[in-house]
């Protein structure tokens, strides 16, 4: 489990394509500091095993179908991850609870900058965004935000990013066009499967 705060923007080292699954090595001199192998570390909001480390970088294996469904698969030698380590349970719980299972892929329509924070506007898949409420958590590139505004006939959903933000996670890199991945709020879907099951139990 996560919580959609980012403790470090890492970059990928390389990555090293097989038929069914691909390696990345991820240079991440900060988390690498807390991370055994196999532990789990959320890059862009995907939750992966990390399989080996030295003192600046981590390898995980990231498997063919995880690369279908989410933007890792666009991800390329050079490009910035944001990263975090899977919470404890002493900690404070800052963000949301966030799984690290990527429900889908949003596109950028833009992103604003204004004179305290930017403004990010995407579009939704479609089947998502029922699970969307204004006010309500939202988890991008494994990002925990505040869902600003919604828009339900273009599938359209507006954040707004603060400086602390822009600086820290590779959100500030965004563009029209640019895949980011999507988790919603799981507590919706729990919602959903027990209304679903009450009706159909016919309670």
């Amino acid at each position: 489990m996560f919580t959609g705060l980012i403790t470090e923007l890492g970059s990928v080292q390389s990555i090293t394509r097989g038929e069914s699954s691909a390696i990345f090595t991820i240079a991440a001199p900060k988390s690498v500091a807390g991370l055994t192998i196999g532990d789990s570390i959320a890059v862009n909001g995907v939750c992966l095993t990390a399989t080996s480390n030295t003192d600046n970088s981590f390898t995980a294996d990231v498997m063919i179908q995880t690369l279908n469904l989410t933007s890792l698969s666009d991800v390329e030698v050079g490009s910035p991850v944001n990263l975090e380590l899977a919470a404890k349970l002493d900690m404070r719980m800052g963000g949301h609870i966030v799984q690290g299972h990527v429900d889908g892929v949003a596109e950028v329509v833009a992103l604003t900058p204004g004179e305290k924070w930017a403004q990010l506007e995407i579009t939704m898949p479609a089947a998502l965004m029922k699970y969307v409420v204004a006010q309500g958590s939202i988890t991008l590139d494994g990002v925990s935000l505040t869902v600003g505004a919604l828009d339900d006939a273009t599938n359209g959903v507006t954040v707004w990013l603060i400086p602390e933000t822009l600086a820290n996670t590779n959100l500030s890199s965004k563009s029209a066009g640019s895949k980011i991945n999507v988790e919603v709020d799981v507590l919706a879907k729990y919602v959903e499967r027990l209304l679903n099951k009450g009706v159909a139990g016919g309670n």
